[in-house]
């Protein structure tokens, strides 16, 4: 070995030995999340209304890997008393979900406020404040009612609007108890899966226009939302109004790429008053070549704008969603990306976690060293790059309907029972190591969480 290659070496085990004895920063923040159509169920009852997604999985069947859909999920309407218990159980300092706008607002405007559905949130929010654990609420995560859909869903720009009237029903409501608000999940992810490849929520394929004006609208009924608070109601609950956006690190090929690597994370990503920040894999990028052809629009093949082509290194693992290889180090190259370009902005990582299998079970050490791999880069990230990062929350709390995937990939730190009426929750192996990282403020992995036989 050349005497550098050893000192490279030296360095890489040094800084692996330092993250480990790392801890973090007093006041730091560890969470769980879900969303709403993916765990309440209770589809068309108690003066609920459909959603797109209840639209698009009722009468499209064939777009979810096994013909499912979220009709029941988890069936959180009726088991909420549990969700709480195990957040409860893993010792968590925030529960982040969110509301289900046509649930809460049948109508879709603030005209009509269906009672059952505000005693159910009123319900979870005072329930987890009775444990000691933060709501943090996602006014959309997906869900849109579909008579908004029928009007032109967000390629319509009265829908700015209508997401203005519709937070401030949510502030009127819940910001004398919420502080925190999430006000649209991953809106590249809207935007672009969902009008690029048709078979997203709307349902609706439309990437030369619907693309660029579900972009505009939606980061507009954003602004709109945080304007909102800002002006008349920070002052009297003093909370604050964030964006979670899906990133994707995005690893130039060679040096030639660095500078449309630059470009292309500008492509993805907006800073607002906390950064939310939501990572679970990473590509390659590089230019296309003459000749090549882009093939198909999606977001993780390749970029259309910027002429780009986005790969997969063969040396990363791969999870159980097709699109979801592991990377760990990108996650703190995204963190000190965001410091860089934004500054000493807060940063709440929204969501992190691991797909499995179903047959995967309860001993989920893949999962465990996802988790374990990720919070090392983000104890780097603090520690030895000075990122602003004051939060980190876990996807997800428990398995739900994965999407477009229905059933067939499973997230949950507990696993759930789909067979039982009661949607039964049980730990898994990954729930203990989270639970002891909670505890300990150590993300060293016990021999004994490489089973599951010891208890939560």
């Amino acid at each position: 070995m050349a005497p550098w290659a050893a000192v490279v070496v030296w360095l890489l085990a040094e800084s692996a030995w330092c993250a480990s004895h790392l801890k973090f920063p007093s006041g730091f923040k560890f969470g769980a999340a879900t969303s709403a159509y993916q765990v309440e169920g209770a589809w068309n009852t108690s003066g609920k209304t459909p959603s797109t997604w209840d639209t698009l999985t009722h009468n499209r069947p064939q777009l979810i890997t096994d013909g499912s859909s979220g009709d029941v999920a988890c069936d959180s309407y009726h088991q909420w008393k549990d969700d709480i218990q195990i957040a409860s159980e893993l010792g968590l300092d925030f529960y982040r979900f969110s509301i289900s706008w046509p649930r809460l607002m049948p109508t879709s405007f603030p005209d009509e406020i269906n009672e059952d559905g505000r005693r159910y949130y009123d319900n979870l929010i005072n329930g987890l404040l009775d444990k000691g654990i933060e709501p943090i609420i996602t006014m959309y995560h997906w869900d849109l009612p579909q008579r908004l859909q029928d009007h032109g869903g967000w390629s319509n720009p009265l829908i700015v609007e209508w997401f203005e009237e519709y937070a401030r029903v949510l502030y009127k409501l819940f910001g004398d108890r919420v502080k925190n608000w999430v006000t649209i999940n991953e809106p590249f992810t809207i935007c672009t899966i969902g009008y690029a490849i048709g078979a997203f929520s709307s349902g609706v394929h439309d990437p030369e226009v619907g693309t660029y004006l579900c972009i505009k609208n939606v980061v507009m009924a954003h602004a709109k939302a945080w304007r909102l608070y800002d002006k008349e109601y920070r002052k009297q609950f003093k909370g604050r109004v964030g964006i979670s956006h899906q990133l994707f690190y995005l690893h130039p090929t060679s040096e030639e790429d660095e500078e449309i690597a630059s470009l292309a994370h500008e492509h993805y990503v907006r800073a607002y008053d906390f950064y939310g920040f939501n990572y679970y894999t990473s590509r390659k990028i590089r230019r296309r070549r003459d000749g090549e052809s882009l093939g198909q629009l999606s977001p993780m093949r390749n970029i259309k704008e910027l002429d780009a082509i986005l790969e997969v290194d063969r040396g990363w693992d791969r999870a159980a969603c097709f699109w979801f290889y592991v990377y760990p180090e990108g996650i703190r190259k995204l963190l000190s990306w965001v410091k860089n370009q934004y500054g000493d902005v807060e940063i709440v990582i929204t969501e992190n976690g691991y797909s499995t299998k179903p047959e995967s079970g309860s001993n989920d050490y893949d999962r465990i060293k996802y988790y374990r791999d990720h919070l090392e880069q983000v104890l780097l990230a603090i520690h030895e790059d000075k990122v602003n990062i004051t939060g980190y929350t876990a996807w997800s709390l428990i398995d739900n309907f994965e999407w477009n995937d229905g059933y067939t990939t499973k997230f949950g730190l507990y696993e759930v029972n789909f067979d039982d009426p009661n949607r039964q929750r049980t730990p898994r192996a990954s729930a203990k190591y989270y639970k002891n990282v909670i505890q300990t403020n150590n993300i060293e992995i016990p021999k004994k969480f490489s089973t599951i036989t010891d208890e939560l």
